[in-house]
């Protein structure tokens, strides 16, 4: 293994961190090609089956909201009720948030938020053509949410946190907006050991969510240390589990870091999903 892939990267996460905005539009233009290139609904839907979705679940959404981009089933985690009001942290073409407007019925309501217009676009016309009327999306940061202080029950996330270069804010964001009880259910990636420099360098790895992953202990203080109780992994499973080797995403980290299938495996198995629950007391 050379020493570049070797190398630490404490150094390149800090980086990162001081160029929020350059690494967001990286994000934007990431997942603006994934709405664009799009073209195979059976290989998302086995990517789903892999991370927690039914048939009946795949069945449910409006063709075109599964872009085989999570890492779990956040919706999943916990019950959601009738009536309740739940926010989707970075919605995409708003898969999760179609089967929470079904959990809340018509008395509850969903709040899709997400940075990229492509994804909102995909979104809110999906929205139109199924005639769903419980549900939005919204443009914003998960740093700074555009909503109101203690006006929301449940706070949904699946593999998107891992993308912001400030993690605490987005979870003080999230206890900010819940009400006294209210709940997150997150799936998300994260890190048993440091990657090496070079993967965390990769824009691939990024938006594979996979580059800017947090290791598992301090994942789990930042929702600690932004108030939050009761926390706890409901399950987990390793990147593998998770991801096909096949996987379009995967192949261009491969491809563009030049891994061998040793490297691969051993890399694979520093990085783990897991679906976490916590309650704002």
């Amino acid at each position: 293994m050379s020493n570049h892939l070797e190398s630490s990267a404490t150094e390149l996460t800090r980086r990162r961190a001081e160029g929020a905005d350059a690494l967001r539009e990286q994000v934007k233009e990431g997942y603006t090609r994934v709405v664009a290139s799009f073209d195979d609904t059976e290989r998302a839907n086995e990517a789903a089956r892999r991370i927690g979705y039914d048939d009946e679940q795949l069945a449910a959404v409006p063709e075109g909201t599964n872009l085989g981009v999570g890492c779990g089933n956040p919706t999943a985690i916990d019950a959601l009720h009738p009536g309740e009001t739940v926010v989707d942290l970075g919605s995409g073409a708003g898969m999760d948030s179609f089967l929470a407007a079904r959990q809340v019925g018509p008395t509850g309501r969903v709040i899709g938020v997400d940075m990229t217009p492509a994804m909102l676009e995909k979104a809110r016309e999906n929205a139109r053509k199924t005639g769903v009327t419980n549900v939005e999306f919204r443009e914003g940061h998960i740093e700074d949410l555009p909503l109101e202080d203690e006006s929301v029950d449940v706070i949904l996330s699946n593999c998107v946190i891992n993308l912001s270069p400030d993690k605490e804010s987005v979870y003080r964001e999230a206890f900010r907006v819940l009400r006294p009880g209210g709940r997150i259910m997150v799936s998300d990636i994260v890190l048993e050991q440091e990657l090496p420099a070079a993967v965390v360098a990769s824009v691939d790895a990024y938006l594979g969510c996979v580059g800017g992953a947090s290791l598992r202990e301090t994942y789990l203080e930042t929702i600690q240390k932004a108030g939050f109780a009761e926390i706890r992994v409901d399950r987990e499973s390793s990147f593998l589990d998770a991801f096909a080797l096949d996987d379009p995403m995967v192949q261009g980290i491969v491809e563009e870091l030049g891994l061998s299938a040793e490297q691969v495996k051993e890399y694979a198995g520093s990085v783990t999903s897991l679906h976490i629950f916590a309650r704002k007391a």
